[in-house]
């Protein structure tokens, strides 16, 4: 099941992440990452203000370099794997599906497919190595690890827009 795209208002949100490169199909690697980022984030005492994403930095199928990660109450000390940022505020173009993970791909691309069609344009620029994106995520309302992807794992794909004055 899939809602109907729409445009949303987000404000900024401090997140803490693991920056990993990954070759599609990585599925296999999700568990050891969400390990590895739980473990960081109960060695610090913090918890997650809200649910899990993955956030796509630079798309260059079948490369993604990639951040996934948990909004925090505020931005907290990075080093090696571990980043600290700010998404941003903004229009976003956001679609919800309701099913496995194996059908994100498709998801991304209807969503992508319909914003061009109604005339919107990403906050993202073509580099040398493929597509940059100011905010590219698809937040898991379903943890990733519980869930492994069934057919009620609800998903939203949300992708920055460019500001009217950009």
């Amino acid at each position: 099941m899939l809602t109907l795209p729409r445009i949303v208002d987000r404000p900024e949100v401090p997140y803490f992440a693991l920056k990993r490169t990954v070759t599609l199909p990585f599925e296999a690697e999700i568990p050891g990452i969400m390990a590895t980022l739980r473990s960081c984030l109960h060695a610090r005492n913090v918890v997650p203000t809200g649910p899990v994403f993955f956030k796509h930095n630079l798309v260059a199928m079948p490369l993604i370099d990639m951040e996934f990660g948990v909004p925090v109450e505020r931005l907290m000390p990075a080093e090696g794997d571990f980043v600290s940022g700010i998404l941003p505020s903004g229009r976003y173009a956001e679609v919800t599906y309701l099913g496995p993970y194996d059908d994100l791909m498709e998801v991304n691309g209807l969503l992508i497919m319909w914003a061009r069609e109604h005339g919107h344009s990403f906050d993202a620029r073509p580099e040398r190595s493929g597509e940059w994106f100011a905010n590219r995520a698809e937040i898991y309302h379903t943890d990733p690890e519980d869930d492994k992807g069934s057919a009620s794992s609800r998903t939203t794909v949300s992708i920055k827009l460019k500001d009217a004055n950009s």
